[in-house]
């Protein structure tokens, strides 16, 4: 296990008027090589909890331990700046934090913050910059030019050069058309399965959980209501029910078709696969 966290709660503004516990007694043990969603309504301690898996929150109380760290409640925390280079966080509107004059020294900007040299910065921002699929002729332009779409692939990709192994996006489609969506949730399936990263996707969208996810964890209250497998979390049903979620489109397509008599295989995971099944059941009964 990469990430394990025990008994940790956290509490905003301790000893006053404002005081708040926004994660209690959370336990939970997060597989490296996976793509694993956190849900919950808002309010709930979702990004509370990312927060905390690079040092940005330190508990209340509990402990943390990624790799070969241990972050201790009322301990001191040693070697922060590293582990921020192995667990990158991005942000809801990452573009918000581009700041530097061209594309390439803002994605550069994060490895040489990290004591890397010149040369080895600019050929890190240039692989992460082919990665989100922003070309050479960006380079020099001011990343405030681009459109939404650029300046969200630019900020991931800042992240991306200092090549962290656990990437944690809080909410990173928010604002993005359905093209933009889909291209994004492409590119983090690529950094999961071609390049080993391990993605903690913090999302209000069941579709991008049923879609790309491995895992889920389900966050009530400060308190981890749920932690299973997708396709478990889904065949069972009552949790989102619970929640008052709309279950993705796929299953709820699936489930009208059931009611109307079609037969289907559990495999079909996709539309196009369900499309098959569909077209086999009509041309057998005519």
């Amino acid at each position: 296990m990469s990430i394990s966290i025990q008994h940790l709660s956290y509490i905003y503004s301790p000893g006053t008027p404002y005081e708040h516990k926004a994660l209690d007694d959370v336990n939970l043990q997060i597989e490296e090589g996976k793509m694993t969603a956190i849900i919950g309504h808002t309010g709930s301690g979702k990004s509370t909890l990312v927060q905390h898996l690079n040092g940005l929150l330190l508990p209340s109380e509990g402990k943390i331990h990624i790799f070969d760290r241990e972050i201790i409640a009322k301990q001191k925390p040693k070697n922060l700046k590293s582990l921020r280079g192995e667990v990158g966080l991005v942000f809801q509107f990452p573009e918000y934090q581009l700041f530097e004059e061209t594309v390439l020294k803002d994605v550069s900007f994060g490895p040489k913050n990290f004591n890397v040299d010149e040369e080895t910065a600019i050929s890190r921002a240039k692989e992460a910059l082919a990665l989100v699929g922003i070309g050479e002729e960006y380079y020099e332009r001011s990343p405030l030019e681009l459109s939404g779409g650029q300046k969200r692939r630019v900020a991931i990709a800042g992240i991306l050069a200092m090549n962290p192994r656990v990437l944690v996006l809080d909410e990173p489609t928010a604002g993005l058309d359905p093209s933009g969506t889909r291209k994004m949730m492409e590119l983090f399936k690529t950094l999961n399965k071609e390049h080993a990263k391990t993605i903690l996707l913090v999302t209000h969208d069941m579709e991008q959980v049923y879609g790309y996810c491995d895992d889920v964890i389900v966050i009530k209250q400060g308190k981890i209501s749920t932690q299973a497998k997708v396709s478990e979390f889904f065949d069972e049903g009552n949790e989102i029910e619970e929640m008052n979620i709309l279950p993705p489109a796929l299953l709820r397509m699936k489930k009208m078709l059931r009611e109307v008599g079609f037969k289907l295989d559990e495999e079909a995971k996709d539309i196009q696969s369900l499309a098959k099944e569909i077209a086999k059941q009509v041309k057998k009964h005519g």
